[in-house]
């Protein structure tokens, strides 16, 4: 069968749907999924070849294997990257880009607003390997360069931010970090590529969680890697290959097919979560609210600039207390109240989830840890997913309207 290459300057759009749809001699119009531990090598020479590197083929599926290929190609695509690289988790990619790029001595600066796990991951767990880190404000750039040192390798920022939804802007980080000889990490899980391409505004690596927005019906882990060839294919692929953590094939499938809807979704979200956002800003029950697609968010005029004017999915918001005593008992009141959303730390699902922060995704944090980071005992945070709208405000609504 005679394979048709792809026209250049496709949309977002089609790559999601067309690109890596290899064509086997059956002529399916969907991915294969390669569910094999190994791969059978049809002689010894070409065998020594492809294990040592010299040749492109299969090996062995921690090292390689076709299905995760192909989801690695058009993620890249999406991206607007040379390359990717999945992993067996979000974290798993975060922790494959600390051990593939650090080293004992080095130094991050980190935003002190990112995601719990990698809070811990970065400032304790490679602590105890002789990495230095120095956390910041995500949107204060002055503190991100008085931060820097010789030491300096990298910096590490989400945007936006899980689950205040702070900003930062991803051109002046980046030139920071290039002044410095350092390389720029961006956490893109709230946005995808969908809406936000860190790469174009500068970055060096794109970080993913599959298991949220690429996926989107919360089915499976899954995590990835973008960036140059140089990064994935001469640090990151042997880190995978010695420390095994490989995204499964059948995760990698899933996930594929979940990328194919990921700009409907994704507008779709975005969406529902504005008209959310505002409809919070009119409830007595709630003190405050967190969403960059709303005017009043402070760095409302980036986030449209950066995201394709779009906020994303997520919405936080501070429920009204009458004392600090207060404030979790009427956020776990707000939570137990609702009948239709899902009560589950995940985001990025078809289903609306909601959580509570400071007890769930930062629950491991100490107490100060969390309020430098700004969670609150009375933060709930909202992923809007595809249920109407309508619905969602009525089921928040049965908690919150005893808070007025």
């Amino acid at each position: 069968m005679t394979t048709r290459k792809l026209p250049d300057n496709l949309h977002r759009d089609t790559l999601a749907v067309r690109v890596a749809v290899d064509k086997s001699q059956y002529g399916e119009n969907s991915e294969a999924l390669y569910l094999t531990s190994s791969f059978v090598q049809p002689d010894a020479e070409t065998s020594a070849r492809r294990f040592a590197g010299t040749e492109e083929g299969f090996t062995y599926s921690r090292t390689s294997n076709p299905t995760v290929a192909s989801f690695e190609q058009r993620l890249a695509a999406l991206e607007g990257t040379e390359a990717a690289i999945g992993a067996s988790s979000g974290m798993g990619a975060i922790l494959m880009m600390c051990m593939g790029l650090l080293k004992s001595g080095d130094h991050v600066v980190c935003s002190r607003s990112v995601f719990g796990s990698t809070l811990g991951l970065i400032g304790n767990l490679f602590g105890k390997f002789g990495v230095e880190t120095t956390f910041v404000s995500q949107t204060d750039i002055a503190e991100w360069r008085t931060a820097l040192r010789p030491s300096t390798k990298l910096l590490f920022a989400e945007t936006p931010t899980n689950p205040l939804t702070d900003v930062c802007d991803i051109q002046a980080l980046a030139d920071l970090a290039h002044n410095a000889g350092a390389l720029l990490v961006v956490d893109n899980c709230f946005c995808s590529p969908a809406l936000q391409r860190p790469t174009e505004m500068g970055a060096d690596l794109v970080i993913h969680s599959g298991t949220k927005y690429l996926d989107g019906q919360g089915r499976v882990l899954a995590g990835a890697i973008c960036g140059s060839q140089a990064l994935i294919g001469g640090v990151f692929a042997p880190v995978v290959r010695t420390a095994g953590m490989a995204l499964s094939p059948f995760n990698a499938w899933v996930v594929l097919k979940g990328m194919e809807t990921l700009s409907l979704r994704m507008r779709a979200h975005s969406s529902g979560a504005l008209a959310l956002a505002q409809w919070l800003e009119t409830q007595p029950g709630v003190a405050r609210v967190y969403y960059p697609g709303l005017a009043s968010h402070p760095q409302h005029e980036l986030a449209m600039r950066q995201q394709s004017g779009q906020g994303g999915g997520v919405v936080s918001f501070d429920v009204r207390t009458t004392s600090p005593e207060s404030a979790r008992s009427n956020a776990f009141h707000v939570v137990d109240s609702t009948l239709v959303c899902s009560f589950t730390a995940n985001l990025g699902d078809t289903k609306t989830t909601i959580s509570h922060p400071a007890t769930s995704s930062h629950g491991r944090l100490s107490e100060d840890q969390r309020q430098a980071a700004g969670i609150g005992q009375g933060l709930i945070r909202v992923a809007v997913g595809l249920d109407h709208i309508d619905d969602i405000k009525a089921d928040l609504l049965r908690g919150l309207h005893t808070l007025a």
